[in-house]
């Protein structure tokens, strides 16, 4: 069975997006700043179509996470726009623009029902019955290979608690937002059955890797 792979960028007070959360500043204010060490590497400026860019160690941890990725999975709050259901007259077509950097099946987590939106080679589907039909409707999609889980923070907590990540990336920031949203909230004081298996330490980010090791259980569903 493919495996569901998580990895997103935290500050050293474990937030994953700063205060004041809105469309003009999606990552809240200062959240910005957790992603400058990947926005300056060449392989995800390749990634989104764009020139240049640094070859350093952040580089095979993240030509590594693009890797067998077939589907991915995110809630309502990454894919963004106003709260409540979908306006028919502007619609919310994410951040991304006309050719999104997927390129693969997209399933958002909603509680409003709206029919599926393609953007270039991506087509992005509204799932409205819950983390584990999105899941197993990213996996089918993804015909045998893996599914990315990308967040945001609420979706994020929802399948570790649930004890569905395979595989977790941290990609431990030194900087601290002194507020925001916080991934680990409410969560307990394990990983359930993840374990740390590779540490990768840059000046600007350390790559904290986890992983769900043969035998280990999450929660029952």
């Amino acid at each position: 069975m493919s495996r569901l792979r998580f990895r997103i960028s935290i500050s050293l007070d474990g937030f994953v997006a700063g205060p004041e959360q809105s469309v003009r500043h999606p990552l809240g204010i200062g959240g910005e700043r957790l992603h400058h060490w990947a926005t300056a590497l060449a392989a995800w400026r390749g990634a989104h179509g764009m020139e240049g860019g640094e070859i350093n160690a952040s580089t095979a941890v993240m030509e590594e996470s693009l890797v067998n990725i077939g589907a991915t999975v995110m809630g309502r709050n990454m894919f963004g726009g106003h709260p409540g259901g979908w306006s028919t007259s502007e619609p919310w077509n994410g951040w991304w623009g006309d050719e999104p950097p997927f390129h693969h099946p997209v399933f958002v987590l909603t509680r409003h029902p709206r029919s599926p939106l393609v953007l270039g080679d991506t087509r992005f589907h509204f799932v409205t019955e819950g983390i584990h039909v999105a899941l197993e409707q990213a996996r089918a999609a993804a015909g045998g290979r893996d599914v990315a889980l990308a967040g945001g923070a609420h979706a994020a907590r929802q399948y570790l608690a649930a004890g569905l990540v395979d595989e977790m990336e941290l990609h431990l920031v030194p900087i601290l937002l002194g507020g925001g949203e916080r991934l680990f909230d409410q969560l307990g004081d394990d990983l359930h059955g993840l374990s740390l298996v590779r540490t990768v330490a840059t000046p600007a980010v350390v790559h904290l890797k986890f992983e769900r090791l043969h035998g280990a259980r999450g929660p029952l569903r």
